[in-house]
């Protein structure tokens, strides 16, 4: 599996920007997808999840009303809407397949900066 993360760049606060995940695995709808964000000095945190069949979400509650996760099964792609973004925002994105049982599986990331 493979996954190539886009989307991301530099924002002023209150923008938006929609992040996207494109997976080679024609598997990929068995795959539970989340993103996770690292930031300077900080740790990888869980940003948001989409179960397998895209019914079942959950978020950060640092983000929460402002992002949002969807996926597209048919295109192999899973997508993080950010809007109303903060400075605290800023970091890398990453994003993340993993079923049930078997390895886990990274992108490389995207920088989102989030500054005026």
């Amino acid at each position: 599996v493979q996954l190539v993360e886009s989307g991301g760049g530099l924002v002023q606060p209150g923008g938006s920007l929609r992040l996207s995940c494109a997976a080679s695995t024609f598997t990929f709808s068995t795959y539970a997808m989340s993103w996770y964000r690292q930031a300077p000095g900080k740790e990888r945190e869980l940003v948001a999840v989409v179960g397998s069949a895209g019914g079942t979400t959950h978020y950060a509650d640092s983000v929460k009303g402002r992002f949002t996760i969807s996926r597209d099964n048919a295109k192999k792609t899973v997508y993080l809407q950010m809007n109303s973004l903060k400075p605290e925002d800023t970091a890398v994105y990453y994003c993340n397949a993993r079923r049930t049982t078997g390895p886990v599986y990274w992108g490389q990331g995207t920088q989102v900066t989030v500054s005026s």
